[in-house]
């Protein structure tokens, strides 16, 4: 029997948020996790799930940032970062926008992979792009270690925006933004997803059955929790709690990123774009899901696990 396949390590990922190479300092442990998602799929869902699940209560010493640090993004410096992770004594739940081509794979990590249908994550980027202050773009700038690029402004036709958007997915072109590449981004865990230290999990089936899914978390981070607990667990999780607590739960609420803390979580919504997206756009949509990946994937991404 062939042994199965993993995953290489064979890209470095320089985007005006984030680099790649902050993780060649870092030192595993054998029980860490690695939430690693495209933008704006539930990064910040997934990491509150893995904190309650680790500290099983609902209140925690420290914004959600700082117990589950983001690796990659350059709002300091890394050794900061990587220095707050060694001092960690807690299971660790590490947040990570580098596709799994741009990571060392190790064995003994888990890795939650979090995928969302492709055109509620645009939606959600938009206003993720419309609450960032102006001037964290310096910040970033000035953490950078190679050459950095501002992003690309936002175009005020929306629909162009996704026209571009979506047409450059699992582009080449230099300045391409992974982070926010869906299809590039889950596919490079799609491939692996039958490994069993790899969880696919989706926005929609959250969504669906919040209490089930965070179970299924559970037991592939093989956390046991008393079913008293579960209750509260379950409440604290939810999209309203989330964002009732948003100077506590928001990525980043230190370092000055955010116009309003709150607004990061806008609406948890699915299927907004129906109402935004015309034939143009969906015809151009439907053309880039049939050519950039298979049509399992495709479904998963549109419809989640329990959807499909």
């Amino acid at each position: 029997m062939s042994q199965q396949k993993k995953p290489l390590k064979n890209r470095v990922y320089n985007e005006f948020v984030m680099e790649s190479s902050r993780w060649d300092n870092f030192k595993p442990r054998q029980d860490d996790i690695i939430i690693a998602t495209p933008a704006k799929c539930g990064t910040t869902w997934t990491q509150m799930i893995c904190a309650l699940l680790i500290f099983q209560k609902t209140e925690f010493e420290k914004p959600l940032t700082q117990c589950s640090p983001w690796v990659d993004v350059l709002t300091t410096s890394a050794d900061k970062v990587l220095n707050q992770l060694e001092q960690q004594t807690h299971r660790r739940f590490i947040k990570t926008h580098t596709p799994l081509d741009g990571l060392e794979y190790n064995e003994q990590i888990k890795y939650i992979c979090v995928g969302r249908d492709p055109r509620d994550a645009f939606l959600s980027l938009k206003n993720h792009v419309e609450n960032m202050r102006p001037e964290a773009l310096e910040t970033l700038q000035k953490h950078a270690t190679g050459e950095w690029h501002p992003p690309k402004p936002p175009l005020n036709d929306l629909c162009e925006w996704f026209r571009r958007w979506i047409g450059s997915s699992c582009s080449e072109e230099p300045g391409h933004e992974f982070h926010t590449d869906v299809l590039y981004y889950v596919n490079s865990f799609w491939q692996f997803r039958e490994l069993p230290n790899i969880l696919m999990l989706h926005y929609s089936d959250l969504k669906a059955d919040l209490e089930g899914e965070m179970k299924r978390i559970a037991a592939f981070l093989q956390i046991d929790v008393a079913d008293e607990l579960w209750p509260d667990l379950v409440v604290a999780a939810t999209f309203d709690n989330m964002k009732s607590k948003a100077d506590q739960l928001a990525p980043q609420v230190g370092d000055g990123i955010w116009k309003d803390p709150g607004q990061f979580f806008n609406k948890g919504e699915s299927g907004q774009w129906r109402s935004i997206l015309g034939d143009k756009e969906l015809s151009l949509y439907r053309q880039v899901m049939s050519e950039k990946v298979e049509p399992e994937l495709a479904s998963w991404l549109e419809n989640g696990r329990l959807g499909s």
